[in-house]
């Protein structure tokens, strides 16, 4: 007999989502809860979201998954930071790295002094001052030295590219070792309760009926249940985002394996490279209203580093978010909850949010209407942070080479972005909002590399004299060189700790 409250959780869709969604409840639940995951081989998964940002590292780690072994089964390689190529102006490139830039003081943060004498022409660009910019820029990679608390080697901040299918099969291994019912099959049919305001049960192509409490709808853009039964609304961000399409194709590896993710801004969107150890990930994102997808696709095959390794896949998609992401007993997480492009890697980054709020607000049988709200406003903030962060990369540019640039640099954006632009013309001043996924150091390394410029500094700089400024900046760029000679190549580092085998 089921226990009171306890629920029998349907998990719709396997992938990264719906893998990953099953692995986290897997661990937690222990077995006390029934969970069945319903995947059809069938049918596709997007399957690009193969770059990542450090949070991926809390998410291994609560389901206690060995570093290397995630790494040799993954074909991961490493990730400090993005390159960002052509974005302020043709020609441009700059590096948003992970971790932190320089050693604050308690007065005003490190940029500030840096900003100073940057604005007198007395200061090389941010890149020098960080770690993890300049161990990319040398190729290089270590774990943190925790040992060494007052070494910038302690501050390495990582994260993974990895083969998302080969993550989704990892996690399957581990979801079903602890618990996890899979199902082969084809969803052709979602019954509702007689009130309609709760999913009963899925039924399969099979002819199979498959019940639940909970469903976590992890379809993909399809939303099979949190949009095609429980109709909860999408919020379209076309107009701030206007890339709607996607071509994507694998290559062989490149020769040096970079510990960074690039992004190229083309003609109309961006080009992104993702290195792993068996090959490299490859895509442009586009928009369709400025470019066809033939000559997008052109434009990919033509910039590759390698040989292409299938055919080129084109994906469709919307930018914006589910009205409410938790509607009835069911919870949508992933592309199912909504669309952000993976320029700044935040894909898998929102599945581990929707993942992290459902096990704060895990229902019982009454689904109360406040927890679902809380978790609905929870994830609404969760995607208006990374949405206007996206946003910034388009609006800040000078491009005027192209329809696509010329719309993205006249376009109004939310308020809430304009006031921190205009925040760090004034006087380099950046925030982070409450617990919002990008720091100060993220914005500020965006801002400021996508050619908006800070007019002066924060006042209190001045408390320390040009002489003192000058030394203190050489001291941090001397420092972090050092440390970054000590690091061994990224791909010395991946040899001898964590190389997969060969793909033959």
């Amino acid at each position: 007999m089921q226990e009171p409250g306890k629920l029998d959780v349907v998990i719709v869709g396997g992938g990264t989502s719906g893998w990953m969604t099953a692995a986290a409840l897997s661990k937690v639940l222990r077995g006390r809860y029934a969970i069945t995951l319903v995947e059809s081989d069938e049918i596709g998964t997007i399957g690009v979201g193969e770059a990542t940002i450090p949070m991926i590292q809390l998410f291994n780690r609560m389901l206690e998954i060995d570093e290397d072994e995630f790494m040799r089964s993954t074909q991961a390689s490493f990730k400090l930071g993005i390159e960002f190529v052509n974005w302020g102006r043709l020609g441009d490139r700059y590096i948003h790295g992970f971790g932190t830039i320089g050693q604050d003081t308690w007065t005003v943060d490190f940029h500030h002094y840096w900003l100073k004498q940057y604005l007198a022409g007395k200061a090389k660009e941010l890149e020098y001052y960080s770690i993890n910019t300049l161990a990319c820029m040398r190729d290089r990679f270590m774990r943190p030295r925790l040992d060494m608390p007052k070494s910038p080697l302690s501050q390495i901040a990582y994260a993974f590219h990895f083969d998302a299918s080969l993550y989704a099969k990892f996690l399957r291994g581990y979801s079903e070792k602890r618990g996890t019912k899979r199902v082969e099959g084809k969803i052709t049919e979602v019954e509702k309760t007689a009130d309609g305001s709760k999913v009963a049960a899925v039924r399969l192509q099979s002819g199979e009926r498959i019940a639940g409490d909970l469903f976590i709808d992890c379809s993909g853009i399809r939303a099979l249940l949190i949009e095609g039964a429980m109709q909860s609304g999408y919020e379209d961000w076309s107009h701030w985002l206007p890339c709607d399409r996607a071509v994507a194709v694998p290559c062989t590896a490149i020769p040096e394996l970079h510990p960074y993710t690039r992004s190229t801004a083309r003609q109309a969107g961006w080009q992104w490279r993702i290195p792993l150890q068996h090959r490299t990930g490859n895509g442009h994102v586009f928009s369709s209203r400025h470019i066809s997808v033939d000559e997008a696709t052109a434009q990919l095959l033509g910039n590759l580093d390698g040989q292409p390794l299938a055919d080129p896949r084109v994906v469709t998609f919307r930018p914006g978010r589910r009205l409410e992401v938790w509607k009835g007993n069911v919870i949508s997480i992933g592309l199912a909850s909504g669309f952000l492009e993976p320029l700044e890697s935040t894909s898998i980054h929102l599945v581990q949010m929707g993942i992290a709020h459902l096990l704060t607000y895990f229902p019982d049988s009454g689904f109360e209407p406040a927890e679902i709200a809380a978790y609905n406003r929870a994830m609404k903030q969760e995607y208006d942070w990374v949405r206007d962060f996206i946003i910034l990369h388009y609006k800040a540019t000078e491009r005027t080479d192209s329809p696509f640039w010329n719309y993205c640099r006249t376009m109004e954006v939310p308020e809430s972005l304009e006031h921190r632009m205009e925040l760090f013309r004034n006087h380099g001043r950046v925030f982070r909002e409450g617990n919002e996924l990008f720091t100060k150091v993220s914005w500020l390394q965006v801002l400021h590399g996508q050619r908006i410029r800070a007019q002066s500094y924060h006042p209190l700089t001045n408390v320390l004299d040009d002489e003192e400024i000058a030394k203190y900046l050489e001291d941090v760029e001397n420092v972090m060189s050092a440390c970054a000679d000590v690091m061994p190549s990224h791909a010395r580092f991946i040899a001898e700790n964590c190389a997969a085998s060969k793909v033959s």
